[in-house]
């Protein structure tokens, strides 16, 4: 079966939810974008390893800084989950479920990152894994409780 036309109606509040998490993340790198392109100080109040953490050279990929990446990330999860609210065409939906495996996957990558290579962490950082972890469990939970028989 092909990738389009998998999902049955997704409830909206599974789809709310998880709007929720990827516009707490779509803030968090707006803030660690506008913070890298200011030149300002991360206020990072409870963990004190921000700037270290957005001043390594983990925090840029060919030239462009990952809260930047980050940014694209929540907003193209973000507009397509208020599209498929919008249209009920499943394949807003199901764009979201490789791409929040990414974002997972990716999160675990720098997490790791920065408790066993930079060795300091960043609340923006964790706060942002955390959102990916969600936005990755809810489409799990979209993917295999709504996914279509197949004949």
């Amino acid at each position: 079966m092909k990738l389009s036309k998998l999902l049955n109606k997704v409830p909206n509040w599974l789809i709310w939810t998880m709007a929720a998490f990827a516009f707490a993340g779509l803030l968090d790198a707006l803030y660690l974008t506008v913070t890298h392109y200011s030149g300002a100080d991360i206020a990072c109040g409870i963990l004190e390893g921000c700037d270290e953490v957005a001043q390594s050279k983990y925090s840029m990929v060919f030239g462009i800084p990952l809260a930047l990446l980050g940014l694209f990330y929540y907003f193209s999860v973000l507009l397509s989950l208020l599209l498929y609210f919008d249209t009920k065409k499943s394949i807003f939906a199901e764009f979201v479920i490789p791409v929040s495996a990414f974002g997972f996957l990716f999160s675990i990558y720098l997490t790791y990152l920065q408790i066993w290579v930079i060795e300091a962490l960043c609340i923006y950082c964790i706060s942002s894994a955390v959102s990916s972890t969600l936005l990755f469990i809810f489409s799990m939970i979209m993917l295999f409780r709504y996914k279509k028989p197949t004949s």
